[in-house]
Order: C-alpha cells, then structure tokens, then sequence
C-alpha cells in the first residue's frame, strides 16, 4: 500500500489529487492548516487529517512525528500548498509581500521536505511531486501565444520559478528519489475566480502522473499533462 502525504489538500487541485490517488488505491494523508476544513475533506474522501501549516516549524515537526507514528513511511510527497500572493501593481510590492509568497511557495516547500525526509527514507520507491507552474517558466511566459504571457504578478511568478530549481536540485541530491514538478495549467480554481479553461481533474493530471511514478520514473523533469514543459 503506497502512504501518500499532501499538503494543501482540503479543496481544488489538493483535494482532487487525494481524490484520485485514493482511487487508485493509495493511503492518503490530507494535509491542511484549516482543522475544520482539513477534517470534512479528509471525512469527505475517507482519508485521514494531519493538520499542517507549511509556514511553522512547529507545525510542520507535528505534523511528521503525527504520520511517524501512526504510519511509519512515506511513500510520495505531494508539497501542493502554494498562494497567490497580493494583487498589487509592482510599483507597490513590498518585501512584507514577497516574503509572505515566498515563505509558503518557496520556505515552506523545504520546510516540509526536510521534515518529511526521514518518513520517505523509510519508502522503497520514494516520491516527492511540488506543484510548480507555467508561470514560472521563462519559455511560456515570453511566448504570446501562452495564456502564461499575459498576466503580470512578479511574486507568484518568481516563487514558481524557484520551485521548478528546488525540484531539480533536490533530484540531483538524492538520486535515490523521484523529485518532479508539475504544471497543472489554467485551471478553474479559486485561484483565479474559477476562471481556468481546465477542470480540476484536467489540472491534477501532471502531480497524480508523477506521484504514480515507478522505481524506473523520471527525475528532476517539469512536466504538464501534455508532457515535458521548456522552462
């Protein structure tokens, strides 16, 4: 049985990706810092609640030693949690507000995988999935014919941009592990108003390919539900 932990799963494409992994017949852990919110989710897809805030140490340490008693390992790691950040023009970005995308986007993202480094260890075939995006990739935001190019949020932007180096770095560092990337794509979710063309499942398909990867997977890639993204 493959235990996968995921951070930001108690709505949008967290909860759909436990929704499907759990289909697919994994363990799955929901991670959330909302305890209400967190529980009816987890109660919702028959899953068990670890609350989780990707921003505190403390939180974070619980949250492992919680999954290292009651489960043992960790088989994937799925780092979705992630913000928006302010919608300010960027003449009136502050550092308060790089800090505060960054420090759940970027910090909390290793935050996270240094705690739950040890609980993988512990998996035969380990995985770690961090949910990145096409905005932060140079190749889709200078091409006009992205939807990628259009918007302009220099935090969001940044911090993904970050993710997808994190991700790579970490595979190079532990070549005994799967550390992949994914792009979900304009998708609806409260991000953007339910905006996106995509629905959440269309969204989910990059993060529940690479948390399914076998022992022979890929590494280090960043890759959408089309495949491999330039970036």
């Amino acid at each position: 049985m493959t235990t996968t932990f995921i951070t930001g799963a108690n709505k949008s494409l967290g909860y759909e990706t436990a929704r499907r992994l759990i289909e697919a017949g994994h363990t799955v852990l929901v991670g959330a810092r909302d305890p209400e919110r967190g529980q009816a989710a987890a109660d919702a897809l028959g899953a068990r609640f670890v609350q989780i805030d990707v921003t505190d140490d403390v939180s974070v340490a619980a949250a492992a030693a919680d999954v290292a008693a009651r489960e043992g390992a960790v088989d994937v790691l799925v780092n979705n949690a992630g913000v928006l950040g302010t919608h300010s023009p960027a003449d009136q970005i502050t550092a308060a507000d790089a800090q505060a995308v960054f420090e759940v986007n970027v910090v909390g993202i290793v935050r996270v995988t240094h705690a739950f480094l040890p609980l993988l260890r512990g998996s035969a075939n380990p995985v770690i999935v961090n949910v990145s995006s096409g905005m932060g990739s140079f190749a889709a935001t200078h091409d006009p014919e992205r939807v990628e190019s259009r918007p302009v949020a220099p935090l969001y932007t940044a911090s993904k941009a970050a993710v997808t180096m994190l991700t790579t770095q970490y595979a190079k560092a532990w070549p005994d592990m799967k550390v992949n990337a994914a792009d979900p794509g304009y998708t609806a979710t409260d991000f953007n108003g339910h905006s996106g063309p995509q629905t959440v499942t269309e969204g989910t398909d990059a993060i529940v390919e690479l948390a399914t990867v076998g022992a022979d997977g890929p590494t280090g890639t960043f890759r959408d539900r089309h495949g491999e993204v330039a970036w």
